[in-house]
């Protein structure tokens, strides 16, 4: 495992910081339909700076990679499973 400089953590900070300013100022735009799209786009930006650098994914040991991945994978099998409900009913 490799370790971080904290100018990386400050860099990550600044980028997460930067999107919540930019997630926050979408909500006074209006996008219609797009707003959550969007919304949602950033959201996942975020997550993936979050698990790449403070949850010491990236340079991580290939098994590290294949749990991130299946957790991913899982989220999204539970995720459609429950969309597919909400929609026949």
């Amino acid at each position: 495992m490799t370790t971080s400089l904290p100018k990386l953590y400050w860099k990550t900070f600044i980028a997460l910081m930067a999107l919540l300013a930019i997630t926050w100022s979408v909500g006074y735009i209006d996008l219609g339909p797009f707003k959550l799209v969007f919304a949602l786009a950033i959201a996942m930006a975020k997550a993936v700076l979050i698990m790449l650098f403070f949850m010491h994914i990236r340079g991580g040991s290939k098994l590290l990679h294949f749990v991130a991945v299946a957790g991913v994978l899982w989220l999204l099998i539970l995720l459609s499973l429950v969309l597919g409900d909400y929609v026949t009913r």
